[in-house]
This record gives C-alpha cells, sequence and structure tokens, in this order.
C-alpha cells in the first residue's frame, strides 16, 4: 500500500447563483488517480490553474474531495476522527509564509503545530530547538515574525512543518515569493529532508526544482497530462509543448 493514495479524485468549487442557490462551479480536479510511496520526492508541476495547489490541499483535508477518495498511511481524509492523525503526518508549507506564521516571536510560532497536537511542553522544547537549528533560524528564536526577511520567515514556515515530526511534508510553491539566494536555500532544506526518509511533495512552476524531485507529475486542467521520471519528462517536453497548446486552444 502507498503512503497516499488517490483514487478518482474530482474537486469542483460551487458558485452562487443570481437566485441565491449554489451551483456546479470550476472543476479544479478531475478524477485523477495516483499512489506516492513513502519517503518518495515527487514534484508536481503545470500552469496557473491546472489544479495543482488544489491538489496540495487535499493531500492533509485542507479540502475535501468533491468524489473520490484521498488516503494517508490507510486513513481516508473523509473521516473527521482521523483528521489530526492525518495532520500529524502530512505537514504544509505554503507560499506565502505571512499566511502560516501565527504567533508574533519565532520560537512560539514553531510550537504552535506541536501545541496543538497535544505534545508534552517539555519535548516541544526540544523539537523547536531543533527545528530552528536545522533551517538555520536559531540565533532568531526570540526575534518578532516582523522583523524577518522572507526567505528567514519560510524557513520559520518549514521549521513549524518539521517541529510536528511529520512523515511527508507538501512544499506548496514555497519559493515563489523569494529571490534567487532564497529559493536556493529553501530547495536545499528540501531536499536535505528528503534524505532524511521525509516523504516530499513540492508544487511548483520552476521548472529547475522540478527536475530536482525522483517523480514529476505534470498537471493540466485538472487532470495528469504527464507522469515519471524527469529524464522521462524532459525527452517528451515538445509532445508535451505541443498538448498544452492543444488544450489550451480548445
Amino acid at each position: 500500500m502507498a503512503f497516499i493514495e488517490i483514487r478518482d479524485l474530482t474537486v469542483e468549487f460551487t458558485r452562487i447563483a443570481e437566485d441565491g442557490s449554489e451551483v456546479p462551479g470550476t472543476r479544479a480536479i478531475d478524477g485523477i488517480s495516483l499512489d506516492i510511496e513513502q519517503g518518495s520526492f515527487v514534484s508536481v508541476t503545470g500552469m496557473n490553474g491546472s489544479g495543482k495547489s488544489t491538489l496540495a490541499k487535499c493531500l492533509n483535508g485542507l479540502l475535501l474531495p468533491t468524489s473520490g477518495n484521498v488516503s494517508v498511511d490507510g486513513m481516508n481524509t473523509r473521516d473527521d476522527d482521523k483528521l489530526w492523525d492525518i495532520r500529524s503526518r502530512v505537514g504544509m508549507v505554503f507560499q506565502n509564509p505571512d499566511n502560516q506564521i501565527v504567533s508574533s516571536i519565532v520560537e512560539d510560532d514553531v510550537a504552535f503545530g506541536p501545541e496543538n497536537l497535544g505534545i508534552p511542553p517539555l519535548e516541544i522544547r526540544k523539537r523547536v530547538d531543533e527545528a530552528l537549528k536545522q533551517v538555520g533560524m536559531y540565533e532568531h528564536r526570540l526575534k518578532g515574525a516582523h522583523m524577518l526577511s522572507g526567505g528567514q520567515k519560510q524557513r520559520v514556515a518549514i521549521a513549524g512543518a518539521i517541529a510536528m515530526r511529520p512523515e511527508c511534508i507538501v512544499f506548496d510553491e514555497p519559493t515563489a515569493m523569494l529571490d534567487p539566494m532564497g529559493r536556493e536555500a529553501v530547495m536545499k532544506m528540501i531536499l536535505e529532508l528528503n534524505a532524511e526518509g521525509i516523504t516530499t511533495i513540492l508544487i511548483t512552476h520552476f521548472m529547475n526544482e522540478a527536475a530536482q524531485a525522483d517523480r514529476i507529475i505534470v498537471m493540466q486542467k485538472g487532470r495528469i497530462l504527464a507522469d515519471g521520471a524527469p529524464s522521462e519528462i524532459f525527452m517528451t517536453a515538445e509532445d508535451m509543448a505541443a498538448e498544452l497548446k492543444r488544450i489550451k486552444d480548445r
């Protein structure tokens, strides 16, 4: 059994009609199925609106399927009783760290996730210190989050995920708002975490980042356009470009 199993996943966002009723709107994910093995490094890429960030939010129950199922370590994200177990296994790091940082002091923010999991205080202290050291932010632990650069804030967000000791971390375009040096530093951390055995899922539109994964999934209009090793994906890049143009011109 794969660590994450996705079967016939469809996600539709409803809209409000003029009469006030809810009607089907955008279909962000359109019946996809895939497995993600434990310890793997998978990148998901595609154009804006392809459904890649929607997929990311389905992996730990932030979004629930309209139809189909997502299972994490055998637990269905539809099961309310398993939601915290799922989120303790699958951490999330988002594009904008300002949307993820919830406390004014760095170390308090990193402690937020473990506190919500009911971890004992002494263990939280240990996890916070270890996570901040791992991302190179220990010396900044008592600073206000507002005093940090964008790259430093993203490191704190990653530390918050690490402190929860998840088996998997989903990075949803974590470098999109960073300068080249910040992007390089974050990618280095992502590779190190995967090398430690953490299942890594990277949502990105930077192909140089996607190419560092073991497997690339290319999405278009909520469907999987291609799925394979980087060498396989780039060998078919011309055919894929033609297919993307054909879909766009429909």
